[in-house]
């Protein structure tokens, strides 16, 4: 998942075009393919014999448009293009001319990212609701259709804004670190997020060649904890078929501070004793496992929000 092309004022949300680039070639030299998204949505519950990658961009920042598009363009590497509509046109922000250029491509596909790309997990429901309609009808008169697939400004969501996405649209996207398999709920899928910092070369090669960390069940099934349920109680149960879960090592960052977690294995079911609650505005867990020289790796993120009265 990526934001902004050589946008260096911004570090958090940018990657410089001359890392992309290396991006790009690293990927043509592994033994994985480009998936393209529209590949992605249609085989989504098929078995996979050949792990893929799927390039993502949120927002639709014109820096997109500039940098990185004449080079995806150029190579014909398939995209999935995240449009909030409110922006659009916007400084900054690619135009609906720009956009249809594009969604007219044969590999630039273009995704639902809601209409205000506001911190929507703190609105009343309703206002959620009106803010993804309000951006259903700009796209359906922009471009002649809704999106089918949608992401979660700032990867966040509840229970309550999941089943929505789930009745509107195919597949949906978190900010969640992690590797997609046919196990994974497919309105809550993980991507790796890629910047100045977690977009270092070594990582890139390490973060593409992660397998998934597949399960049965994850809980708490509600990812918007307020004081109440923070910390969560946490588990992840395993398929019988994983072997070597004495391996695994989980990393959280409650309190704002990334440590090892205290994890306990029993029956393959994994819970973990935080160390505290996690600190506003989001909780992360990441966990890794060593299955005989190949690395798997799921996450989690929480969202934690203010009590209301």
């Amino acid at each position: 998942m990526y934001h902004r092309f050589e946008e260096n004022k911004y570090p958090s949300t940018n990657i410089r075009i001359d890392i992309f680039k290396k991006h790009l070639e690293i990927i043509k030299n592994s033994k994985f393919e480009f998936y393209h998204p529209e590949d992605f949505e249609n085989d989504f519950e098929k078995p996979k014999k050949q792990k893929k990658i799927l390039i993502t961009i949120d927002d639709a920042f014109e820096s997109f448009y500039e940098n990185a598009w004449p080079i995806l363009k150029k190579n014909k590497i398939p995209f999935l293009l995240f449009v909030s509509t409110e922006p659009v046109g916007k400084k900054g922000y690619m135009t609906w001319e720009q956009i249809k250029e594009i969604e007219k491509s044969e590999f630039g596909v273009i995704g639902h990212h809601s209409h205000s790309h506001d911190y929507l997990i703190d609105k009343e429901y309703q206002e959620f609701v009106l803010d993804i309609k309000k951006a259903d009808k700009i796209f359906l008169n922009e471009i002649g259709y809704i999106p089918s697939l949608f992401s979660y400004p700032f990867g966040e969501y509840s229970k309550e804004m999941r089943e929505y996405i789930s009745k509107n649209f195919k597949i949906s996207f978190g900010q969640h670190s992690g590797v997609i398999d046919i196990n994974k709920e497919k309105y809550e899928l993980p991507r790796f997020p890629i910047n100045e910092k977690y977009g270092e070369l070594k990582r890139f090669k390490s973060i593409i060649n992660y397998y998934p960390l597949e399960y049965k069940r994850l809980n708490p099934i509600e990812k918007k904890l307020d004081h109440k349920k923070n910390p969560p109680q946490f588990s992840v149960e395993f398929f019988k078929e994983q072997e070597n879960l004495e391996n695994i090592n989980c990393y959280s960052n409650e309190g704002g501070k990334w440590e090892k977690s205290n994890i306990t294995i029993k029956e393959r079911k994994l819970s973990i004793k935080f160390r505290g609650p996690f600190a506003p505005r989001r909780g992360r867990i990441n966990c890794s496992l060593n299955d005989d020289g190949k690395w798997r790796w799921f996450g989690t993120q929480f969202t934690i929000v203010k009590d209301t009265k």
